[in-house]
Parts: structure tokens; sequence; C-alpha cells
């Protein structure tokens, strides 16, 4: 697919006004101004990212130096930012705050409608819908929603990535236990088969069982990927009403104490094991991070076990958004728009599930994804984000996030009330919904 300047001239006016949004996140006040015509000179731009990973920085700048290429009288280059994952969205908002935005960035699907809602970000959807050969038709609606605001799409949400439960079929066999994929098979591959057989292999191997990676007692919003087996949500679907004290989360949050602090299933607070340098039986992660396998012990993937209200999708997503208080937003809406045309959003499916219907088919990601079979990659992936919900998402959530960690981090002794901390989390939190 070729990338004529002359569509890049083309939409760059139809994007012109975009700038014009107000930014509010964070105390920030919008002082960007979008270009109208070609600058002066050609401009710098700048993307932060999470990752650190130097065979996606690499693609990343590759597509960027094509873009450049393409349109030296533009931009003359194109820089990613690498931040650290646990400091990024603190980092990212400090920068906005500071005046020093940068010109793209990415964004966590959780603090999707606080960035949507305060008019950080600027409206790309006229931008994409106008480039020549995006086919912006393509993009599922799904994918879109939490990332629209009336008619407007206020970031690309560039990965769509299932969560899966990784498994170390070498440690599994030496403690006896069965293949999880003919649980799988069988309709056999439950929470419990998954709690019982990671504590059988931890008491063999002398490691851990089952780590739900990010989790570290912290990142509690990842604890979606169990607590979506019974249904269960933090608050309810309009953000306004606190359900951590419903029957279906206090069930939840019972399984996983126990599975920690009863069963030995689970490693306890101040452990870690990565399941990628063979420290344990299991890990419920998202599919991108397959990357991280390698040869070094056997392993399967599967969906998500199924909990008392059957097998259920999660996924976690992540958008691509242009600052509105940027030096250059339209420009880094154009730029986007190439970054993620159809052409490179193949590209970018090595280690993201994209949201174009044409690319999410098993034998689309298989040549993009060696390391999984189309098999795995049909029940994880394709159908994996069908019908899925996303980890928790709020308005506030910056402020929801640190709350309820502090709240249940009394939950995390053997001799916890799980009822009494959901109770007290929920009393904690109720001023911040309904505000």
């Amino acid at each position: 697919m070729s990338h004529p300047q002359s569509r890049r001239r083309a939409h760059l006016a139809v994007g012109a006004g975009i700038a014009a949004v107000a930014l509010t996140l964070a105390g920030c006040s919008g002082g960007g101004t979008a270009e109208t015509e070609t600058p002066d000179q050609p401009v710098e731009l700048r993307m932060t990212v999470w990752t650190a990973d130097e065979t996606q920085l690499a693609l990343f700048q590759e597509i960027a130096d094509e873009y450049v290429a393409e349109n030296p009288d533009l931009v003359s280059s194109v820089t990613f930012e690498p931040i650290p994952f646990d400091a990024y969205t603190t980092t990212l908002t400090t920068q906005l705050a500071g005046g020093n935005a940068p010109d793209l960035g990415w964004i966590l699907e959780s603090y999707a409608p606080e960035f949507v809602q305060s008019g950080a970000l600027v409206d790309i959807a006229p931008t994409l819908q106008e480039a020549e050969g995006y086919e912006y038709d393509d993009l599922l609606d799904s994918s879109l929603a939490l990332w629209q605001k009336d008619d407007g799409l206020f970031a690309y949400p560039f990965s769509n990535s299932p969560f899966a439960m990784f498994v170390n079929t070498d440690q599994l066999t030496a403690a006896g236990q069965a293949n999880p994929a003919d649980l799988v098979a069988s309709g056999d591959w439950t929470l419990g088969a998954a709690r019982d057989m990671s504590a059988a292999a931890a008491a063999v191997s002398g490691k851990q069982g089952l780590v739900v990676r990010d989790f570290d007692y912290k990142a509690w919003e990842v604890l979606a990927s169990v607590w979506n087996g019974w249904g269960a949500a933090p608050w309810s679907e309009d953000g306004t009403q606190c359900t951590f004290t419903e029957p279906e989360m206090v069930d939840a949050m019972t399984w996983i104490h126990d599975a920690v602090f009863r069963d030995a299933a689970m490693p306890g607070p101040g452990v870690t094991a990565d399941f990628f340098a063979g420290d344990a039986a299991m890990t419920i992660t998202q599919i991108s991070r397959a990357s991280a396998l390698d040869d070094s012990f056997a392993w399967d993937v599967l969906p998500l076990p199924a909990g008392p209200e059957g097998q259920q999708n999660v996924i976690g997503q992540a958008g691509i958004g242009v600052f509105a208080n940027a030096k250059h937003p339209t420009i880094a809406a154009d730029f986007l728009a190439y970054f993620t045309d159809p052409e490179n959003a193949e590209k970018l499916a090595t280690y993201f599930p994209p949201p174009r219907e044409s690319l999410l088919n098993a034998e689309t990601l298989g040549a993009a994804n060696p390391k999984l079979s189309e098999e795995q990659l049909q029940a994880v992936v394709v159908d994996g984000i069908q019908d899925a919900v996303t980890k928790p998402t709020h308005a506030s959530f910056a402020k929801l996030q640190d709350t309820v960690r502090a709240e249940l981090d009394a939950l995390w002794t053997a001799d916890a009330d799980v009822q009494a901390v959901l109770e007290d989390t929920c009393g904690a939190i109720s001023p911040l919904l309904e505000g």
C-alpha cells in the first residue's frame, strides 16, 4: 500500500480545528494550536509509550521513519519515549500539566473516561475517516466504544489484548496433573481446576502456582480477569454505586483469599514470581505477553477458566491519543492515521491485536505471531475479543484506584474478614462515585 504525499496534504486541512478542544485533565490548560497549513520548517513529533521492548520500539521507529521519508517537509523526526508502566499515567499527566505535552501517547483503558471526558484529547475521527485508504469502517464498533464521546473518537484502540491463561506443562506433568487443553476440550477448564492443579504443581516444584501477572497486591483491577467468572464488578455500570459488597464480588474475593492463604495456589504478598522465567505453573496475563516465551520449558496458552457464571472474556485495551495542548496536534493526527492504517496495523498485530475486523482472524494473526498456533490464536485472541469486557474504568479512576488499593490492604492477611473489608472499601469509595 502506498502513502502518497498528496494525501497527507489533503487531510491536514480536515483536522485543522482539532486543537480547539479545552484541556482540563489534571488541571491542565490547553495551549496548543493546530497548524492550518504546512509549517515553515519540518517539526519533531514525540509519542509516549510504556513499553521498553526493543523489538517493539524498533518496529514503531521503522514505521515512523517511513512516514518521515514520505513527508520530509512536514516532519523531521518521530521519537518514542518509553515511560515505566508503574509511573506512566502520573508522568504523562505531569507532562501535560507542566507544558511539556507529548504530541501523542498511549492511554490505559482504566483512564479512558477521564481522558476522553476531560478534553485532554482531540477528536481524531475526521482525520482517520478522510485518510486515503484508511478503511475506517473496518474498525470494530465494540473496540471504539470506550474512546468515543458524542460523534467523536478521541483515541485509536491499537491494542485489544485478551487475558489468557499461560501454563507450564512441564511443571504440571511433573506433578501428575492433567493436560489443561484436555480440560478445555471436555468443558472442565474451571477456576477451581486451575487452582487445584497450580497448588499441586507448586507443592512438587517448590515454586509458585497461579500468578495473576501485574497484580502484586497493588494493581487490584487486574483481578477482573478472575472475578468476572462470578459476574462481579467493583461498581455499577453507570459508575455511581459501589458493588464490592454484592454477593458475587464477596464470593470472588473470598475465592482469591482462600487460594492464597488456604490452598497455597497463589503467591502471597511480597512474593515475586515470573512465569516466563519458569517461576510458576500458570499465569493469567494478556496475550501480548506471548513474545516473552522461549523454549526453556514446554508451555500452552488457553482461554480464561470458567467461574460460577461460566467462561468470561476480559481484555486489556490501550489507545493512542493526540493531546490538545501539544505543539503539533494536526500533524500528530496525520501521523496517527499513517501509523494505524491497514498496512501498518497488520505489522503492529505482531504484538498488539488490532481493532480491525479484516485482521482479526487466525491466519493473519498467525503470520504475525509465529510462536502461537492458529488454534491458540483462534481460541484466545479471535474468540477472546468477542463479547469481552475491559478492566474497570471510571472518570475518577485515579482516585478510586488508590483508595481501593489502600482499603484492600487489610484483605491480604490470613485471618482477614473479607465481607468487612469490602464493606469498608465501599464506605471509602462511595463519596468518590457519587461525586
